[in-house]
């Protein structure tokens, strides 16, 4: 009874094909295999470098193979994410595997070689390995894509705004020393910011106090209800006050202005564009089905949360909260041996390693 099991079982999993695709940026290397390594297409160079016919042509090749295919491929870069995209969209069963699994993944050699040959054929045992645990590729991943360029992005605008804004303060205190400190209002949602376009139009303290404080106080005024702001009697007053009592590095001349303007501009742009990827982000976060579970997350608003989103994916894949820990590479790996167990371990640092720094 044991034996027709057996062959019952054997004759199941042979029914099976197993895509391996090493990818690069110009081609890929392509290795087919069924159980017990049975070879059914022998590795075989792809090129995709200008067109997506070469891709087109494997996904016919790969749908004619008896039995179900799935294709195997490592998650770097951006390289794997065109293939997996032709592949899925033709029918196929397309996974895009973390490379540190694939690396740990038995190659059962002495040698250190990495010829692209070998790696696809890796690849192909490791989906027949683990063909049930394989996580298809999805539609949704593209939203995921997307999300997560508009966070990189996000993240560059983040680190140039940063750098402007430190500029502005610098060329304000040789200008008008402290007025950065009268203005605390936040950014609005179209990038701009009372302290910088404030700066813009009244960038030297002449332009302050080369007036009486009640023409000062009404033209402060009239900029207020033009820029939108709200205005306040007494912070006209501390303006006043401060342009009196300060000392200037440089005289009002129009190269100050120049500099003052053109450095409120950039920082005013970098800011619009910092506030229009981060809508985006939220935008396009809120159509994933754990962005409820992700904003329910202590500490996590509409910054913070679309950004955990963007890197980390989706979070209904981490089975628990150790899971995503190990992820993060935030988690301390296990020493024991014989009777002593450690306590105190360092992290594996294995995880995912962008940190969220800048994000404001």
């Amino acid at each position: 009874m044991a034996l027709p099991i057996a062959n019952f079982i054997r004759q199941e999993m042979h029914n099976m094909n197993a895509a391996g695709i090493d990818v690069s940026g110009r081609k890929s290397m392509v290795a087919v295999l069924r159980p017990f390594w049975e070879v059914v297409m022998c590795p075989f160079e792809v090129g995709h470098n200008h067109n997506t016919e070469g891709l087109v042509h494997l996904a016919q090749q790969l749908k004619e193979l008896d039995w179900e295919t799935r294709v195997v491929m490592e998650h770097t870069g951006r390289y794997y994410e065109p293939v997996a995209k032709i592949l899925h969209k033709a029918g196929l069963f397309v996974s895009a595997v973390n490379p540190l699994l694939i690396k740990e993944y038995g190659g059962n050699s002495l040698r250190k070689v990495k010829p692209d040959k070998t790696d696809a054929s890796k690849l192909a045992r490791y989906g027949l390995d683990n063909w049930a645990d394989l996580r298809d590729y999805t539609p949704m991943d593209t939203i995921r894509y997307d999300l997560k360029t508009l966070n990189r992005q996000f993240h560059l605008a983040v680190k140039q705004k940063t750098a402007t804004a430190n500029n502005l303060i610098a060329l304000q205190e040789q200008s008008f020393p402290g007025i950065r400190k009268c203005f605390t209002s936040p950014v609005r949602k179209d990038g701009a910011q009372k302290r910088v376009d404030f700066t813009h139009d009244f960038w030297h303290i002449d332009c302050v106090w080369g007036v009486s404080k009640n023409a000062f106080t009404e033209r402060y005024r009239k900029w207020c209800k033009r820029h939108d702001y709200k205005f306040k009697q007494d912070k006209a007053e501390e303006v006043y006050t401060l342009a009196k009592s300060v000392v200037v590095l440089v005289a009002k001349s129009e190269v100050t202005k120049l500099l003052i303007q053109e450095s409120a501009d950039q920082l005013t742009s970098i800011s619009r564009s910092a506030e229009t990827y981060r809508a985006e982000m939220n935008r396009l976060a809120s159509m994933l089905p754990e962005y409820p579970f992700v904003m329910q997350m202590y500490g996590c608003g509409g910054s913070t949360g679309p950004q955990l989103m963007a890197e980390i994916g989706d979070v209904c894949r981490f089975a628990s909260k150790k899971v995503l820990a190990a992820f993060a590479g935030v988690d301390p790996a296990p020493n024991a041996f014989g009777d002593k167990v450690s306590k105190s371990n360092r992290t594996t640092k294995r995880g995912f390693s962008l940190s969220l720094k800048d994000a404001v």
